[in-house]
């Protein structure tokens, strides 16, 4: 048996709530997200987890603490997990970048992955760091089980990569809620495998454990196909 990873999304804040760019930008988490965290902890609580690891933004860090506090373990943080920087957009509503950069955003839109807002990260950069850091930790526990913490987009392409997915559509295609957990089994060869996917049942009781149906907050392309 390989090593299998827990891969959560942080939990709510503000900026989440409001639809803000928050890539870089340091927000701390709601009560709603510690909330949201101390139930996924709860949920993991049976578990042995070897080691937590987070990107080093507060809300990451946070959630990490809160999930790891019933295994007494620190959180270690990892430069490589951070969200995508966006920017000059940072702490604008996507409406509000939408209508301040309009051509840059247009380009944005049509392929995240090769295109970074002005002073901002692509998709490709951010898979360049963050896909090494994870299978660093891999390395180090081959056999184990491991908490990792990261953000939204972070983790979409992260997924895309191992999974063999057209990374230039992750935003299309996949979803990250806040606080969802994801599980990722690796084999002795480093291959992975996704078990668990975006779930928030551990606060979303039934029948809203589901994870909501996306209006908003992917792409243009998947907004325009669910109106």
């Amino acid at each position: 048996m390989g090593a299998r990873v827990f891969l959560v999304r942080h939990g709510a804040t503000v900026f989440s709530a409001e639809d803000r760019f928050a890539g870089e930008t340091d927000v701390a988490l709601s009560d709603e997200g510690r909330d949201q965290a101390r139930k996924l902890g709860q949920r993991l609580a049976n578990l042995e987890l070897a080691a937590a690891y987070a990107s080093p933004m507060g809300r990451t860090v946070e959630t990490a603490s809160l999930i790891a506090e019933p295994h007494g373990i620190s959180v270690e943080k990892i430069d490589g997990l951070k969200e995508i920087s966006h920017g000059a957009w940072e702490g604008h509503t996507r409406a509000e970048v939408e209508e301040n950069f309009p051509d840059e955003y247009a380009r944005w839109e049509a392929d995240p992955f090769s295109i970074a807002p002005r002073n901002g990260e692509s998709g490709l950069a951010v898979t360049a760091r963050a896909l090494p850091a994870l299978l660093d930790i891999i390395g180090k526990h081959e056999t184990s089980h491991v908490l990792v913490v990261s953000h939204k987009a972070t983790i979409r392409l992260i997924l895309s990569s191992l999974l063999g997915f057209d990374s230039r559509t992750y935003r299309d295609r996949l979803d990250q809620s806040l606080a969802a957990l994801n599980v990722l089994d690796f084999n002795e060869e480093g291959h992975a495998r996704l078990a668990l996917f975006n779930d928030v049942s551990h606060y979303a009781p039934p029948p809203a454990s589901l994870p909501p149906l996306p209006k908003q907050r992917l792409s243009k392309w998947w907004d325009r196909k669910a109106k």
